[in-house]
């Protein structure tokens, strides 16, 4: 349980507690967790408390951060990860913040013809194995002006984090006891494998086609659904919601 974690966390370290009036405005800030009961936003309070004191930010290309943004990063990350504990903030450190879109060179190569192609993908959020979490300050703060729109930047990043947790991402994050593995497996293979024959075939979906660049993004991007527009989920595939709630607990969204 989430109160036997912070025990367990409280015997080696004590993070600095927030004051009660940076959290009521941080709280009055995010729709997400404002909603939350009384007991979950007691351990997302505790949770943003060690994301602030392990992470390290950085505003980056003019971007503006003060500790009032830095608390509302922390608090949307820590939404995903209360149900798991701090361990699931292990293995980063850094958080990178552009005040909006941001360009990432790539390199392909091509398999057949042996030629290799580099180019820029322009990003509102990335999120490397080990490595930083790296966000645009202005898709954040339009996640919490439209917070019931499906799409959540850092909640999208953050599970790509907490997949990362075992290896490369794939889609699966460590599960807890509770979720079998396989049982997993299956729910998420069958519904990426509708969505994406739904978009071969020309259909409108009520999940994102971008879900269907690989399962780490069909993950993360159904992750947002759960915390933004839960009752759109549930109608695009009960089981994944159904997962999804089994692992980050009930969704505060309305509907």
């Amino acid at each position: 349980m989430a109160a036997s974690w912070w025990r367990r966390l409280s015997a080696f370290v004590t993070p600095p507690p927030l004051a009660e009036p940076d959290w009521q405005r941080a709280l009055q800030a995010c729709p997400l967790a404002c909603r939350l009961d009384a007991a979950r936003q007691a351990e997302l309070r505790q949770l943003v408390s060690v994301f602030l004191a392990r992470k390290r930010f950085f505003a980056l290309a003019g971007a503006e951060l003060d500790q009032h943004l830095r608390t509302l990063i922390a608090m949307q990350a820590c939404l995903p990860a209360v149900q798991q504990g701090p361990r699931a903030l292990r293995g980063w450190r850094d958080v990178l913040v552009y005040p909006g879109e941001f360009k990432v060179r790539r390199s392909h190569h091509d398999e057949h013809s042996g030629v290799v192609i580099e180019g820029d993908d322009v990003l509102i959020g990335e999120a490397w194995e080990r490595g930083p979490l790296v966000l645009s300050l202005a898709d954040v703060q339009l996640d919490l002006e439209r917070p019931w729109d499906g799409y959540n930047v850092v909640v999208h990043e953050m599970a790509h984090k907490l997949d990362m947790l075992d290896g490369p991402p794939d889609g699966v994050p460590p599960l807890p006891a509770n979720i079998a593995r396989r049982q997993w497996i299956v729910a998420f293979q069958r519904a990426f494998d509708h969505l994406s024959d739904d978009i071969a075939r020309g259909r409108d979906t009520l999940i994102d086609p971008y879900a269907t660049e690989g399962a780490d993004e069909f993950f993360a991007v159904v992750s947002e659904l759960h915390w933004s527009q839960p009752g759109v989920l549930r109608r695009a595939d009960p089981s994944v919601a159904d997962l999804l709630a089994a692992y980050y607990g009930s969704s505060p969204a309305p509907g």
